[in-house]
């Protein structure tokens, strides 16, 4: 008894100290997180958002967007942190924030936004998140959730120290704002837009195309984690009425023009030179090589690695760069590692690639684990092609994995060598036109409901005259392609 009592006293000395006054709101919050902490978490975020998406830019794109963040972010309550802004190669309308102040947005919100003003209502909104410093509140909620953490980081001072928290990296992402988390960073998004003079209504029209954009296949979907924020339609509610019918343009104003110049060109929806399947088969341009996955086993392609799972979630094959300069100083490093066992060589060619290749057993906690791995030389890369499972399911996965492996060969059909993706066109309008007119005017892949959503109007409504609109311009054979990775 005594010794609980001793700990309640030693916790709740802890917890005053850590409780510090939150910068948006002057009040005293429950942080155990320093904000040199915090920084460094951020870093390391981003350094692996930034490895797992790749960084896009386009004719100056990623200044323009970093000059219209960094605006924002000298008039907030945390001015002196290291922000940074960069737009990310990933087709999914999204933006999001580390601690610290790392802040990207996505190429898919790029696209479908319509106007300076409006990105610069998406970025207010992830700095909100960062000043009123709502990742690190989650933590630290999270930590206290478990008494033995609890306990623990009172006992054990150094699990607070910077190589212990700093391990989070993208699992920051995963962290769930509160609706009340949401509600303030777009009260402060909005604060930090009237600020430096863009008008109010751009975050209603933001909120407007998230709605549109979540009931739709168009350009790239809401990531599933968005599903837990307020919904758009609630969000748009509140924010009108927060800003009711103000419409007066401030000092910088809607700036739609420029926005759309500076966009002008941008790579639309995925990305077929990064890859793309077709049915089981994925084919890479770039790189110049295809592979066929098990049917009916659910795909991923990300830059990192391409892959498929089991319909169980219990066998895996992935294809990624590996290191070393040759297969065999590649295996080398593999065999290495603690717990990986070598075992019968398997081929040293795979459809005329040089490889070396082998069957391994290894241990994934009390798991044991049978696999097949080839590291194979194509072009000036070192590609590993690696396939698993667990070691009694060995007999029921091994043939399909190794035929997986055995498939992949140089991409050889020009149609998918030389597949480029659909971009985004810029044009006058010269007079108030239709949807309608303006989709046959301008010949697209995309039909007039996704050319009235990229343009920020309703499929009925028209486009004013006198300024810029977006079509977007491909191959039907592409934009086939992208509809299909946007049903998967």
């Amino acid at each position: 008894m005594q010794t609980r009592i001793l700990l309640s006293i030693v916790l709740v000395a802890a917890l005053a100290c850590a409780c510090v006054t939150n910068p948006v709101t002057g009040k005293r919050q429950l942080v155990l997180i320093s904000e040199q902490q915090e920084i460094a978490m951020g870093r390391q975020g981003a350094e692996e958002a930034s490895a797992a998406l790749g960084v896009y830019d386009h004719g100056g794109l990623g200044a323009y967007v970093n000059s219209v963040g960094q605006r924002l972010a000298a008039i907030t309550e945390r001015p002196s942190l290291p922000w940074s802004f960069q737009v990310v190669d990933d087709a999914a309308v999204n933006a999001f924030a580390f601690p610290g102040g790392a802040i990207f947005v996505t190429r898919g919100l790029v696209t479908h936004v319509n106007s300076e003003a409006e990105l610069a209502a998406v970025i207010g909104h992830e700095i909100g998140h960062v000043t009123a410093r709502h990742s690190v509140s989650q933590m630290s909620k999270q930590t206290l959730a478990t008494a033995g953490l609890q306990l623990g980081m009172i006992l054990r001072p150094k699990l607070r120290d910077l190589g212990q928290i700093g391990q989070v990296g993208l699992a920051l992402l995963m962290l769930k704002y509160s609706r009340d988390d949401e509600n303030q960073a777009d009260e402060l998004g909005l604060r930090y837009m009237q600020h430096v003079g863009y008008p109010e209504r751009a975050m209603a029209d933001v909120m407007r195309m998230l709605e549109r954009v979540s009931g739709t296949s168009s350009g790239g979907r809401l990531p599933d984690w968005l599903s837990t924020h307020p919904s758009p339609e609630s969000r748009l509610r509140r924010i009108r009425g927060e800003i009711g019918d103000r419409t007066v343009a401030g000092r910088l104003g809607i700036r739609h023009d420029v926005y759309l110049r500076k966009i002008d060109g941008m790579v639309y929806g995925a990305d077929v030179r990064q890859g793309f399947f077709k049915g089981r088969t994925f084919y890479h341009p770039d790189m110049a090589f295809r592979i066929d996955f098990p049917a009916g086993w659910a795909t991923s392609n990300t830059r990192p690695a391409v892959g498929a799972q089991s319909p169980n979630q219990d066998a895996v094959v992935m294809v990624a760069v590996a290191g070393g300069r040759s297969p065999a100083d590649a295996a080398q490093t593999f065999f290495t590692q603690s717990g990986v066992q070598r075992g019968r060589s398997w081929r040293d060619d795979i459809n005329g690639a040089p490889a070396v290749s082998r069957e391994f057993a290894a241990a994934a906690g009390e798991v044991q684990i049978s696999g097949l791995v080839a590291f194979v030389k194509h072009g000036n890369s070192v590609l590993r092609l690696l396939a698993y499972t667990a070691t009694p399911r060995w007999s029921q996965y091994g043939s399909a994995l190794e035929g997986s492996i055995g498939s992949f060969a140089r991409l050889t059909d020009r149609r998918y060598l030389s597949v480029q993706p659909m971009r985004l066109k810029v044009t006058n309008v010269a007079g108030a036109t239709s949807i309608d007119q303006f989709a046959r005017r301008q010949p697209s892949p995309l039909d007039a409901r996704e050319l009235a959503l990229i343009n920020g109007v309703e499929e009925t409504g028209a486009l004013p005259g006198g300024q810029l609109a977006k079509t977007v311009v491909g191959d039907e054979v592409v934009a086939e392609i992208v509809r299909a990775l946007q049903v998967k």
